[in-house]
């Protein structure tokens, strides 16, 4: 007997659907491709390489590092408006069909430069959008991203610790604490 046909037996004998059913038959249907209404783990991938091109690994850790594909899927599935999950889930795809166009290629194998070029110019085209924004327009695509993977990142602990200045709580409150001109920010 195939899944498919156990859940329809056993939905005909409880007179309703089986809850969680769809779990069941994950593995019968295709991957979906990114930029569904769910984020899939090639979504979070996908995010995670989209944060590693803006906050890329140098001497300090990058966007990756810190898990900031895993972090925006939260914040967006628990924070964000119906209007903005749609937004920003249709963006996912926006973003690599935009990569595909210009650079015949999709975001996940384009190389560091191709990336970087293709968020350098939606990063113009979201802030022309947004200075010539209305309140009730909705928001760009790109924005939430990157607003994303920055409160990620500098929430995160390796952001948190190892780029920015931290002194774990409780410490003493020093309002004359000496400021050296290229201090690293503090973490709060």
């Amino acid at each position: 007997m195939e899944r498919r046909e156990l859940l329809k037996l056993i939905a005909l004998a409880t007179g309703s659907a089986l809850i969680g059913g769809e779990l069941l038959l994950s593995g019968c249907t295709n991957t979906p491709t990114i930029g569904g209404n769910t984020f899939s783990e090639a979504d979070i991938s996908f995010l995670d390489e989209v944060a590693e091109t803006i906050i890329p690994k140098t001497t300090t850790p990058g966007a990756k590092e810190a898990a900031v594909g895993t972090f925006m899927t939260v914040m967006v599935n628990d924070c964000y408006t119906k209007d903005d999950q749609k937004i920003f889930h249709e963006g996912i795809a926006k973003l690599d069909e935009a990569c595909k166009k210009t650079h015949n290629t999709s975001f996940m194998k384009a190389s560091p430069e191709q990336r970087t070029s293709l968020l350098t110019t939606l990063d113009k085209e979201a802030k022309d959008i947004q200075q010539a924004k209305k309140k009730e327009d909705p928001n760009h695509y790109f924005t939430m991203m990157k607003q994303l993977t920055l409160l990620g990142f500098f929430t995160s602990k390796p952001g948190a610790t190892q780029v920015l200045r931290h002194i774990p709580v409780p410490g003493k409150y020093d309002g004359n604490f000496p400021y050296k001109k290229g201090d690293k920010a503090w973490a709060e």
